[in-house]
């Protein structure tokens, strides 16, 4: 046992003994732990013990320990890292501007199962043999998702993404690159008229950031409630009330799926809905509240614009066999305004690649898509498409011609 280790488990015995919070007692457990590395150093000059080596290093380690989470608290703590994972005890993974690197953190099986169980202690959420996935949200807001054997072979998988937000609103996007200031311009009138909105894109392309972005734009006079798989949404809005889904309990009774929250959304009397991502039937839900005349928006998985309005056309069936493709067709192609397709570049920069607009009309098994943006030779230009509901944007104010730089 080294001299960390030594002082780690004095701690951990004097927080017992003196019955202190490991939450609310952080200033006392701060000065605790370097009494004890002092009182440590004190007894290496007498021998019989390992020297600590630096002094900063060791008390570093032991906080993370206990008031942290550990090996990965470092991590979490790197403003320039964006996602942590592990594969097995030995290979810990992260994240930083979007490319992926193998640290030299080593841990053992007792360690990763200690840190899952740390991890969910404030969420309330479990995980065991009776469910083997968990998604929860840790105190910084980064979200956890952890899966265990028999669904993996022998080890636990940790993903821990974190929430790094350079970016609030369409200006800081504009600022780092990611769309022109004309492109922004328009996305901005587009969410003040109340356009219904669907941000696409690939895992870590920054469709959480351009979700908050837009949302920042909403007016303040409007109330928001957002749902989510997990808390991932920073929205600095006014009136802005947050729902997130809850896991079955051991007796498997208590789930409140996404579907549900959207409904019970819908009651909360909102001037706009958001939905973090849609994976499943809740998109029908979603649909209708926006064909109801209720501004939306959400995420979704997709390569491109048009492979994310082919997907909002099955997603909906997921929702009983009385649902079908010659409800589901028109309904999106009439509740979906635009399209916002957001990729993350080989260099690790997240860029929109295409905003598309939906005038509306299908033909067969094929909905109209119009370009307003596209990426070319690296650059977001002006597409030939046009956006619908023209008469929103003079109702609130913008001259539609103006805004894509189509007056003459």
């Amino acid at each position: 046992m080294n001299g960390i280790q030594v002082i780690e488990g004095e701690v951990r015995e004097l927080i017992r003994r003196r019955r202190l919070d490991p939450v609310g007692d952080r200033a006392s457990l701060h000065s605790l732990v370097h009494d004890v590395v002092q009182d440590y150093e004190e007894r290496t000059l007498h021998g019989g013990l390992e020297p600590l080596g630096d002094r900063d290093v060791a008390t570093r380690s032991v906080l993370d320990s206990v008031l942290g989470f550990g090996a990965l608290q470092q991590y979490l703590d790197d403003p320039t890292i964006e996602e942590i994972w592990l594969n097995d005890p030995n290979r810990v993974f992260v994240a930083r501007h979007g490319v992926s690197e193998l640290t030299p953190t080593i841990l053992t099986e007792h360690d990763v199962r200690n840190l899952v169980e740390r991890m969910l202690k404030p969420s309330g959420r479990r995980v065991d043999l009776s469910s083997p996935f968990v998604d929860a949200t840790l105190p910084d807001g980064s979200r956890l998702h952890v899966a265990i054997p028999d669904v993996t072979p022998g080890r636990w998988y940790i993903n821990i993404r974190k929430f790094v937000a350079r970016a609030h609103s369409l200006d800081d996007l504009v600022t780092l690159g990611s769309l022109n200031r004309h492109a922004a311009q328009f996305l901005r009138a587009a969410v003040a008229s109340g356009l219904n909105i669907l941000v696409t894109g690939g895992t870590q392309a920054g469709k959480t950031t351009m979700l908050n972005c837009l949302a920042a734009a909403i007016p303040p006079t409007e109330r928001v409630v957002s749902c989510e798989e997990v808390f991932e949404l920073k929205l600095n809005l006014r009136d802005w009330a947050a729902l997130q889904c809850r896991q079955p309990s051991l007796e498997g009774t208590g789930e409140i799926p996404l579907r549900r929250l959207v409904k019970e959304a819908l009651r909360m009397r909102p001037s706009r809905i958001i939905v973090g991502e849609v994976r499943q039937e809740e998109s029908l839900d979603l649909l209708i509240a926006m064909n109801s005349g209720l501004p939306g928006m959400a995420s979704l998985h997709a390569n491109s614009a048009r492979e994310a309005l082919v997907k909002m056309c099955t997603l909906p069936l997921l929702a009983g066999p009385n649902v079908g493709s010659q409800f589901v067709m028109p309904t999106v192609a009439s509740s979906i305004d635009l399209i916002v397709h957001v990729g993350l570049e080989r260099d690790g920069k997240r860029v929109v690649r295409e905003i598309a607009a939906v005038p509306g009309r299908f033909e067969g098994s094929v909905i109209e898509l119009a370009e307003l943006f596209v990426r070319r030779d690296g650059e977001l230009v002006r597409g030939e498409g046009f956006p619908p509901h023209q008469e929103r944007f003079a109702r609130a104010g913008y001259d539609v011609a103006d805004l894509l730089g189509d007056r003459r």
